[in-house]
């Protein structure tokens, strides 16, 4: 065995590989069985952290351990492969069924010049440690190693949620297509609503009152379906992306619980209920409503051709600081600008965060993020964006409050802004980008950072 082995190597006629029924020891594949070149870089010349002269040498490395084919006694059987590790520069023998390790997918796009081999290999979220599947635990048969996926849940869901636990087992794919499984998006896109709301109340007392409320349930039951609605065409777009991100791949769209036409239905079904809700307010925030479809439509693409996708969030989620600013007060002022920009800020520095998850997967399919456009500087970045943050915040409540002249309603409306950044510096503290977890965690703790704001702008109304 090892003559052959060193034959076939200095020959290239043959790849080292680990037998299938017999995970500890290396066995010749066959002539060119599956060779994987390393042309799959040749797109990441201009992207950060797929340079091609950063990664020069792991190729070198990866060629000397390209993974080999055992024989198969059958297609889609479970064979063994060496998968090489970038940071360790190493081989490890891990047996896993070939549809989930790897694939070559021909794409053309992301900056490619022509059609490119692109290799994808699913993150293994296991113990860095080795594993090595034992011989005698693998049949004859296609039977897995890994546990079967359902689709009882996805994957970045919280556990529990009332979806999983409650909704009808038809309308489980629908609710998971708007995120109803996972509210923190409402929240996000909610609380801008709130902030325009209150503190346009606060700048003119006589408005305040059953408009007001009925401008914050209103906004509320908007945000849950235009969230529903924007996700929905999130999905659609992206569906040939996710399903090569383990994160997104258990998705309905990805993973076949619904088609594309359902989905299209699905979509159109929640904005035609949102556009009742956006009626019942001036004309003025009935088209700036109206023109907030713009942005939302853009948004799924933009991670296609800009490395600043999280502005594009940041510009259609935060507008509901000027809607309903607007609905409030009958017109768009400064200061709604102002809280504009501040929730723009915000949603790039907790979507950053959220990016962080997906960092090596997006480098592997070529899709940009500020995640891997900051990279080990991201600490740096977000800091300066905290401060941006809280700068547009105070700037929004001094243009909104001044005219006012209430020294009680100015310190707690300034007091909202600086809670906000207290909060995001606490996130800082804590942030680990390594730490798909933490970011998850630190991501939907920002519900918590918003509504500081809005519940001291709440108080200065009636201050």
């Amino acid at each position: 065995m090892g003559l052959l082995a060193v034959l076939a190597d200095a020959f290239g006629i043959g790849v080292i590989g680990l037998h299938r029924d017999d995970a500890r020891r290396a066995q010749l594949g066959g002539f060119f069985d599956n060779e994987i070149g390393a042309r799959f870089l040749d797109g990441g010349k201009q992207q950060p952290q797929i340079g091609r002269q950063a990664l020069r040498g792991r190729l070198r490395a990866a060629q000397r351990h390209r993974p080999a084919l055992a024989g198969r006694a059958q297609f889609g059987q479970p064979f063994a492969i060496a998968p090489v590790k970038q940071r360790q520069r190493r081989a490890t023998a891990l047996a896993h069924d070939r549809n989930k390790i790897m694939r070559l997918i021909l794409r053309q796009g992301y900056l490619l010049p022509r059609p490119q081999r692109l290799l994808y290999k699913e993150p293994d979220f296991r113990a860095h440690d080795v594993t090595v599947h034992e011989a005698k635990n693998m049949t004859g048969n296609d039977q897995r190693p890994e546990a079967p996926t359902h689709h009882d849940s996805v994957a970045d869901a919280p556990a529990l949620n009332w979806v999983d636990r409650y909704a009808p087992l038809q309308a489980k794919p629908y609710l998971r297509l708007s995120r109803a499984d996972r509210p923190i998006g409402t929240w996000l896109l909610l609380l801008p609503c709130w902030w325009g709301a209150f503190l346009g109340a606060a700048s003119q007392p006589e408005t305040a009152g059953w408009l007001t409320a009925w401008i914050v349930l209103g906004c509320g039951l908007g945000a849950f379906l235009m969230r529903g609605a924007g996700c929905t065409w999130n999905d659609i777009t992206d569906r040939d992306i996710d399903d090569k991100v383990a994160r997104t791949r258990s998705r309905p769209l990805p993973s076949g619980q619904v088609n594309t036409r359902q989905a299209m239905i699905w979509m159109g079904a929640q904005a035609g209920v949102a556009a009742l809700i956006l009626f019942t307010f001036n004309w003025t925030a009935i088209g700036w409503g109206v023109l907030s479809l713009g942005l939302v439509a853009i948004y799924p693409f933009a991670k296609r051709f800009t490395w600043w996708p999280q502005i594009f969030l940041g510009l259609a989620f935060n507008w509901g600081a000027l809607l309903a600013w607007t609905a409030q007060t009958g017109a768009l002022g400064l200061p709604a600008v102002f809280l504009y920009l501040a929730g723009i800020c915000w949603t790039l520095f907790y979507d950053t965060i959220y990016a962080h998850q997906d960092r090596e997967d997006a480098a592997l399919i070529g899709v940009k993020s500020t995640a891997r456009l900051f990279g080990e500087n991201t600490e740096s970045w977000l800091r300066g964006v905290l401060i941006a943050t809280v700068v547009f915040m105070s700037l929004a409540v001094i243009y909104a409050l001044s005219a006012v002249a209430d020294p009680l309603k100015m310190s707690l409306g300034l007091a909202g802004a600086w809670a906000m950044g207290w909060h995001m510096n606490w996130q800082l503290g804590k942030l680990d980008i390594d730490d798909t977890e933490r970011c998850l965690s630190l991501f939907r703790s920002n519900r918590d950072a918003g509504l500081l704001v809005a519940l001291f702008l709440a108080i200065t109304v009636f201050a």
